[in-house]
């Protein structure tokens, strides 16, 4: 596949845990033509760049720097995005799509080590690393995207039993994106969000049955069907990245298929 796109040589830093869903963004930003640094485990990122490589026609080679998304100390963030900068000259736009949302269980039986690592990789580091971000775009003095992907389950119209560290944290990272983007406005710096829908992946579905979920998802998703990881959310990451939002800030797009409009319903069916 030969690398095409308005986000052609778009300097572009990517946080990815290892899903499908965030692997099959960076082949898809790749194929954009971005030049990329991933960030993440640095092992497994090695061979997504080698991929990369051999699959995209074309494409700048892939950067790839280590990073343990639990760490707690600020330094080791800053010390990534530095190292990225470095690489890449500077920063266009910054996509976050780690995250670790745990098994679904009640919050009273939680552990505490749990609690902990999924606070950590969910909130702790986007903190860490929007800030990081946050400062370079500033320093280059042109300006950047930031876009955070998160999903229904942080959001008030998409609740879920089970959820309560994780939906806790993306709700909190939901409201990051509101503070920052009237912050960094001045700064040309645009923050947005991705709300996604969810797929069969996902640990909800997965604790009610993915059959049921299957037979049940006509009555639960407008649009009839769970998310397409492979479909649904790189356009809209991509459309963030562009030049063609540059008047957007602080809003949050929900790619869900209209599942959080009948999330109200859901229970009985699920």
């Amino acid at each position: 596949m030969e690398k095409s796109g308005e986000n052609e040589r778009k300097k572009v830093v990517v946080t990815v845990d290892g899903s499908d869903l965030s692997l099959n963004l960076a082949f898809r930003l790749a194929e954009q033509g971005c030049r990329l640094v991933l960030i993440g485990d640095e092992h497994a990122l090695k061979m997504v760049a080698g991929e990369i490589a051999r699959s995209v026609r074309g494409a700048d080679p892939v950067e790839v720097i280590g990073l343990d998304m639990e760490e707690d100390s600020e330094d080791v963030f800053a010390a990534a995005i530095d190292k990225a900068s470095s690489m890449l000259g500077k920063i266009d736009a910054f996509v976050n799509s780690y995250s670790y949302e745990g098994n679904m269980q009640d919050p009273l039986v939680l552990a505490e080590a749990e609690f902990k690592k999924i606070l950590k990789i969910n909130f702790m580091a986007v903190w860490f690393l929007v800030k990081a971000i946050g400062r370079k775009m500033r320093d280059y003095g042109t300006g950047g995207s930031i876009i955070l992907l998160t999903s229904i389950i942080g959001a008030e119209r998409g609740l879920y039993p089970g959820s309560a560290a994780f939906g806790s944290c993306l709700a909190g990272v939901h409201q990051l994106v509101r503070t920052t983007a009237l912050e960094l406005g001045k700064y040309h710096i645009r923050v947005n969000e991705i709300s996604r829908g969810l797929h069969l992946g996902d640990e909800y579905p997965k604790a009610v049955g993915i059959g049921r979920a299957e037979k049940l998802v006509k009555d639960v998703v407008p649009l009839s069907r769970w998310l397409d990881i492979k479909k649904d959310l790189a356009s809209t990451v991509i459309y963030l990245i562009s030049d063609g939002s540059q008047f957007m800030t602080g809003t949050t797009i929900f790619v869900d298929g209209g599942q959080s409009l009948t999330r109200p319903r859901m229970r009985s069916y699920m």
